[in-house]
């Protein structure tokens, strides 16, 4: 698949970049692209929840009413967990989510992700640029001149560059990443994917093509 690459005003610029089959043309597999996102999602996830158990309330340790002639049922601590303020039973604990997957099953799962961005057409190559401070202005500029300023973006970068992070940090729905860094979820997760030009041969090193 051929592409033109644009310049920051959105108008061609004469060159062409070719997308790798192996990359961006492939047949997809939807469950590779399943397990990446949740193991994504699961990493993400900081596994903090507790609640209290019987062990760990606070309150009295005397029997709360005599064993029998109350004709109901027994019952020997005010921490227990059919009365209000008891402890929970089976409750949550701070656990990890975290499990693993292969490589390959990963790499398998980018490349079905970016071939669907490929064939829906929602990748655009714009041509290296850099920032010599951080500029918000600058991002909004290129968005609303490739006419994707309404878009959740992923911007792919050849090397991570903090100016053009910093001036995107601030923008609802735009995301930076750098070639060697994209994951499955952020692909899924944008409607449009911008390779800046120097970072279409930096996939394909990521992906040893």
């Amino acid at each position: 698949m051929e592409l033109s690459v644009l310049n920051k005003e959105g108008k061609e610029t004469g060159r062409k970049v070719t997308l790798n089959d192996g990359i961006f043309d492939i047949e997809p597999n939807d469950h590779a692209i399943y397990l990446d996102v949740k193991q994504y999602m699961a990493n993400n996830r900081r596994g903090t929840h507790k609640t209290r158990e019987r062990s760990e309330i606070t309150g009295s340790t005397r029997k709360i009413k005599r064993q029998k002639g109350t004709g109901t049922a027994r019952a020997g601590s005010i921490k227990s967990p059919i009365f209000r303020g008891g402890g929970t039973v089976f409750g949550p604990k701070p656990r990890s989510y975290r499990f693993k997957l292969n490589k390959k099953l990963k790499q398998l799962a980018r490349k079905s992700a970016l071939t669907y961005k490929a064939r829906e057409n929602n990748i655009l190559v714009l041509e290296d640029f850099n920032l010599d401070v951080p500029k918000t202005k600058e991002i909004v500029d290129i968005n609303r001149n490739l006419k994707i300023a309404d878009k959740k973006l992923l911007f792919v970068l050849p090397a991570q560059n903090n100016n053009i992070y910093l001036s995107s940090r601030n923008l609802q729905g735009i995301s930076v990443a750098s070639a060697s860094s994209i994951n499955t979820y952020e692909i899924m997760n944008a409607k449009v994917i911008v390779l800046l030009e120097g970072s279409v041969k930096k996939i394909e090193e990521v992906f040893k093509i």
